[in-house]
């Protein structure tokens, strides 16, 4: 019975790295505006302006959420917390370092989709730096490189929304949380650019377990975090929550 209650927690930790796009770049993040930022009720309709999206199936939604909800209290947050407990910050933060590294192909592709070359050259520019003189990622001195130290990171949702294609329907998806129609094709592409998916399915058994894994606990701290801002304070949860990503969102097209 241990076997398999630990077997099922591996397997929700293996799939919440798709939570939210670009996880692993997730400590540059931010939900939006959220109570915690505001100072105001996070269910206020007047602070989300901008914020809408089509809700066609909210009751089911709704009942998606809760489930998720609970998942996150009884099982996200004792895993993150006991993450931060046993691993020290330092290291904690070199991990973050590693796993963005990875992902520079999903940025970079991203940038020259949307036809930002410049930004692609910044990118490029930024892996080179940390995974020469940031020690494969360990560090991330590219913070402190004129130029470099803040490129805002593409995906394939923001891309699909350059190219003028719209949100489509909001839905929640169990364990994963917030999305809609357009960001979850992009979370596909995103899987399929990201290095790390082939290391998963190449590499022995092992690696298929560690690797995901790894990625997921590391990254639950910030998103339990961003995910109690939006939330905490509200007096609907589902409301603050959806806005919240929708507000993330636009921001990130904007960039």
């Amino acid at each position: 019975m241990k076997t398999h209650a630990v077997a099922r927690i591996l397997f929700l930790a293996a799939v919440v790295p798709l939570l939210t796009h670009c996880a692993s770049s997730a400590h540059k993040q931010s939900a939006g505006p959220t109570a915690a930022t505001t100072g105001k009720p996070a269910d206020d309709l007047d602070e989300y302006s901008g914020a809408t999206v089509s809700d066609p199936i909210e009751p089911v939604n709704r009942g998606t959420f809760w489930v998720n909800h609970q998942l996150y209290h009884y099982i996200f947050h004792p895993i993150s917390d006991a993450y931060k407990t046993v691993v020290p910050k330092l290291a904690r933060k070199s991990i973050d370092n590693v796993f963005d590294n990875a992902r520079y192909p999903i940025r970079v592709v991203n940038d020259l989709l949307q036809g930002n070359p410049e930004r692609a050259g910044q990118e490029t520019a930024k892996f080179f730096v940390n995974s020469t003189y940031g020690l494969a990622g360990l560090g991330r001195p590219s913070d402190r490189t004129p130029g470099l130290e803040d490129v805002p990171a593409a995906d394939t949702g923001a891309t699909f929304a350059k190219w003028g294609i719209p949100n489509g329907p909001y839905f929640v998806i169990p364990i994963l949380g917030p999305s809609t129609a357009r960001d979850t094709v992009g979370l596909i592409g995103d899987y399929g650019l990201n290095p790390l998916t082939y290391v998963a399915i190449f590499w022995p058994y092992t690696w298929l377990v560690v690797v995901p894994t790894t990625n997921t606990v590391r990254a639950l701290p910030h998103q339990m975090e961003v995910y109690d801002a939006a939330t905490g304070n509200a007096l609907d949860r589902y409301l603050a929550a959806r806005t919240a990503y929708i507000q993330y969102r636009n921001a990130a097209v904007a960039k």
